[in-house]
């Protein structure tokens, strides 16, 4: 709890909801492209989150499980004035033990396997979903995507 008993928002401050609501409607195309692929726990069965707040910053996507960010940069990252902020923000979810990964708009559009690729790297998932299951395409997938 913060000063005078009022609790300060780490995760999702009701101030920036209208905030991430907008950007949630206004994805890039990018963005919308790399929710396919882990939105509705497709990903290791992983749970990620879109426009997640984490102190005063709006992540683009977050794994709280993997405590993981993933950014999806166009062209005004790169910048000045942009980088400093991303360097703040970083340093930021650094502070608070959180990984981030950024990619470029076109690495997720034209090479998506290879960004999904770069993630499994710093990842083991705790229970692969095809051992609750007993599903042997879910282990053979699994067993694909770790190049095993």
């Amino acid at each position: 709890m913060g000063c005078g008993g009022v609790m300060k928002f780490i995760r999702n401050d009701p101030s920036l909801k209208q905030r991430r609501q907008e950007l949630r409607r206004n994805q890039t195309e990018a963005e919308k492209a790399f929710w396919r692929h882990v939105r509705n726990r497709r990903f290791y069965g992983m749970k990620f989150y879109r426009q997640y707040g984490v102190g005063p910053y709006i992540l683009d996507f977050y794994c709280p499980k993997l405590k993981l960010a993933i950014e999806v940069d166009g062209g005004q990252h790169a910048q000045d004035d942009n980088r400093e902020y991303d360097a703040a923000r970083s340093e930021h979810l650094k502070d608070r033990g959180i990984e981030m990964m950024r990619f470029w708009n076109h690495e997720i559009l034209n090479d998506t396997d290879s960004v999904l690729a770069r993630m499994a790297e710093k990842i083991t998932p705790p229970n692969p979903s095809y051992l609750k299951r007993g599903d042997r395409r879910g282990k053979e997938e699994y067993l694909r995507k770790l190049n095993l």
